[in-house]
């Protein structure tokens, strides 16, 4: 029988590798923008205006018409070429959108608007805090129900915590990998963001799920066995399931994105290596940690770093 349970401390040394840059481009995001991602306007409020025009434009020519409008933090970059701008700026209103733009056509000639979205400060504050609070909901959600569910197992709520870190471990690849695009790309978290955030977490914990019921349904029937045996052979049997499932989702990801339109396209590369990162962790992450657990593994470690008598606190 395969090992993929011995090989357990590997896998959490990979899932650190992806993780630790991640963490490090949120902490320089926190300090550059006051967020750990850069935030759209669906966060901060804000106007977005997407301009194609004519002929070539400058970026800077285009920002320095705001900058004319007293809008000097005003954001200008191409999109996909140089007749085509997006343009993020303070809060418009009607009469100076429609001066700003006069004045754009004026000095840079005609264009055609191909996108305009307006969000107040008040409801881009409302949009953070909703967004904050779903995602700590889902978190407490899931784990109230693994340990309901699984309550009959001894320990059960090891279970729920474990897939609960698991989760956890998604939303930081997620967020960080967002955060590391959008340092390199320019990449900024919409109401989109928040919504794969979402998808990836009922993913990756139905995947987790599987697994833990399987494990669930061995252990009256190999007493004799040690019980990381019992989970090696558990995820084995439930391998091709999770693969399946997840693999299916991804080639119609990979589809939409290859033939997609340009305005979801972010939101489908969010989600597609995010699921691999669902993928990964429900099968060598969350099962793995279990077995840590449950064998004492955990206060060994902290024995070993902290000494006994933090061990004996965590117990």
């Amino acid at each position: 029988m395969f090992d993929i349970i011995g090989k357990r401390y590997l896998y959490f040394t990979l899932s650190l590798l992806v993780i630790v840059p991640g963490l490090i481009a949120m902490i320089y995001s926190m300090v550059t923008f006051g967020s750990p991602v850069r935030l759209s306007i669906d966060f901060t409020g804000g106007t977005l205006m997407e301009l194609q025009f004519e002929s070539p434009v400058k970026v800077g020519d285009v920002r320095a018409v705001f900058e004319e409008r007293g809008f000097a933090d005003t954001a200008v970059q191409n999109a996909g070429d140089d007749r085509t701008v997006v343009i993020r700026a303070k809060l418009l209103d009607p009469q100076t959108k429609v001066a700003v733009q006069n004045d754009l056509k004026a000095k840079l000639g005609p264009f055609t608007e191909l996108r305009y979205d307006s969000v107040g400060p008040a409801v881009g504050a409302e949009v953070t805090r909703s967004a904050t609070l779903a995602v700590s909901a889902a978190a407490i959600c899931i784990l109230l129900f693994i340990i309901f569910a699984f309550r009959r197992v001894p320990n059960s709520w090891r279970f729920g915590v474990c897939a609960t870190i698991a989760t956890c471990h998604d939303i930081l690849v997620a967020v960080g990998v967002f955060s590391i695009c959008g340092l390199l790309f320019g990449w900024e978290a919409d109401s989109l963001f928040l919504t794969a955030l979402l998808t990836v977490t009922g993913f990756s914990v139905q995947d987790t799920i599987v697994v833990f019921d399987r494990i669930r349904e061995n252990i009256p029937k190999r007493r004799g066995e040690p019980f990381e045996v019992i989970v090696n052979r558990s995820l084995l049997e439930t391998l091709h399931r999770s693969l399946a499932t997840q693999l299916n989702a991804i080639f119609v990801l990979i589809a939409i994105l290859l033939f997609g339109g340009a305005t979801i396209r972010q939101f489908v590369i969010v989600l597609l290596y995010s699921l691999f990162s669902g993928t990964y962790s429900s099968i060598f992450n969350a099962v793995p940690l279990l077995v840590v657990w449950e064998k004492g593994e955990v206060g060994a470690f902290l024995r070993r770093v902290f000494g006994k008598g933090a061990a004996r606190a965590s117990a």
